[in-house]
C-alpha cells in the first residue's frame, strides 16, 4: 500500500507545482481599451509617429509588402509524377509562391489557372529530363528549376511576376508491386 501511495502523492505534488508555476509565470492579462484609446495607450511618450504606427491595421501573412513587392502563395500544391520505364516511380509535391510587384496579387490570382498550367508544363519537363532524380535538391538543380519556373511565370504574367519561390518540395517513391 505504501508503494502505491508515494507515486500518487508525487503525481499530485508535481501537478500542483506545474499549475502554480504556470499561474506565476503567465503574463498579466491585457486590459481592453475602447477603440479610440488603443493608439494612445501604445504610444507611451505621446509621440505622434508611434501612435500612427500603432494605429495601422495589421496585415495578413499573404499581404506582406517588402520594398514594393508582394508575395502570393499559390493555393494548391503541384504534384508531378516521375516516370521511369513506363510507370510512375515517384511523386514530387511542391508548394510555390510568387514574388510580385506591389498590388499585383489580385492579378495573379485572377490568372492562376493559366499560370498553374504554364508552371506544370515546366515541372513535367523538368521531371522528364531527370531533374527530380538523384540529388534533386542540389543548388545547381534548384537554380535551373527556379529559373525555368520564373521564365514561364513571366511569359504568362508579364512584369507582374518578379520571382518564383519554392516553399516546399518532397519526393515520395512509389512502391511498385
Amino acid at each position: 500500500m505504501k508503494a502505491l501511495l508515494v507515486p500518487v502523492l508525487l503525481l499530485f505534488l508535481g501537478t500542483g507545482a506545474g499549475v502554480g508555476a504556470g499561474m506565476l509565470l503567465s503574463p498579466p492579462p491585457e486590459e481592453e481599451l475602447p477603440e479610440g484609446e488603443v493608439a494612445a495607450a501604445e504610444a507611451p511618450c505621446g509621440d505622434p509617429h508611434e501612435a500612427d504606427v500603432a494605429a495601422a491595421p495589421e496585415e495578413e501573412p499573404g499581404d506582406v509588402v517588402v520594398e514594393g513587392r508582394d508575395y502570393a502563395r499559390l493555393n494548391n500544391q503541384f504534384v508531378v509524377p516521375v516516370v521511369e520505364e513506363g510507370s510512375v516511380a515517384a511523386l514530387v509535391v511542391l508548394s510555390l509562391s510568387l514574388e510580385v510587384a506591389a498590388g499585383s496579387r489580385d492579378v495573379v490570382f485572377a490568372h492562376e489557372p493559366k499560370l498553374r498550367d504554364a508552371l506544370l508544363q515546366v515541372l513535367f519537363g523538368h521531371a522528364n529530363i531527370g531533374g527530380f532524380d538523384g540529388n534533386f535538391t542540389s543548388a545547381a538543380n534548384m537554380r535551373v528549376l527556379r529559373s525555368s519556373l520564373r521564365d514561364a511565370a513571366r511569359e504568362t504574367m508579364g512584369d507582374h511576376v518578379l520571382d518564383v519561390l519554392i516553399i516546399d518540395i518532397v519526393r515520395q517513391d512509389v512502391d511498385a508491386r
